[in-house]
């Protein structure tokens, strides 16, 4: 069970992006990266017709982040903090360290 999933909102703790909050967009968890809004933003050169996009051109997308490199941000005092997995009634649960409230489920 990954710690960070899809819509959580992560802070990034090291890096150029240091301090930044943003909901998760995406994970890849066999290189364990995420993907956050509003953060390491890349260039793409696309050219015309290409995936949608008919004009082409320059279009800016997030790029991935190592998930070591992000925090959950608690929704109570809007920090981050570490999470653990805890078995609550034969069920695997995602609970803040600071203070043990269990992690909100995050709206996809």
């Amino acid at each position: 069970m990954l710690k960070v999933r899809k819509g959580d909102l992560v802070q990034v703790v090291t890096g150029a992006d240091r301090g930044k909050q943003g909901r998760v967009i995406a994970t890849d968890p066999e290189r364990c990266k995420v993907r956050v809004e509003g953060v390491r933003m890349q260039k793409r050169h696309l050219r015309p017709g290409r995936r949608g996009a008919r004009q082409g051109g320059i279009v800016e997308q997030e790029g991935y982040v190592d998930i070591s490199n992000v925090m959950l941000v608690h929704s109570g005092d809007n920090k981050p903090s570490r999470v653990r997995v805890e078995g609550q009634g034969g069920e695997r649960v995602r609970v803040f360290a600071r203070g043990g409230d269990p992690v909100p489920d995050p709206k996809n």
